[in-house]
């Protein structure tokens, strides 16, 4: 599958999204690479909260680095909803 996000290609992220509610299956987010405090990332989520973390996962499965890899992310790293996609 290709990504949903070509490279280069610009978001507009709701920041305040998440103040009222928890992500919900299947929006995309940006949020901070667990591991990696310089990289932001977006990526669906795949799962919804459980014990205040939530499974991301990239559109490439092939190729992306996502929840499967580094365990589901803390809702505080969790940085917006993504609502407009400019390729």
């Amino acid at each position: 599958m290709q990504p949903s996000l070509p490279d280069g290609a610009l978001v507009l992220v709701d920041r305040r999204a998440y103040a009222t509610r928890a992500p919900r299956l299947g929006e995309i987010v940006l949020a901070r690479h667990p591991y990696r405090t310089d990289m932001r990332m977006v990526k669906r989520v795949a799962r919804e909260p459980q014990g205040g973390r939530v499974a991301l996962m990239g559109d490439d499965l092939e190729a992306s680095t996502d929840s499967r890899d580094f365990g589901a992310v803390a809702l505080g790293q969790i940085l917006g909803r993504v609502v407009l996609r400019l390729t």
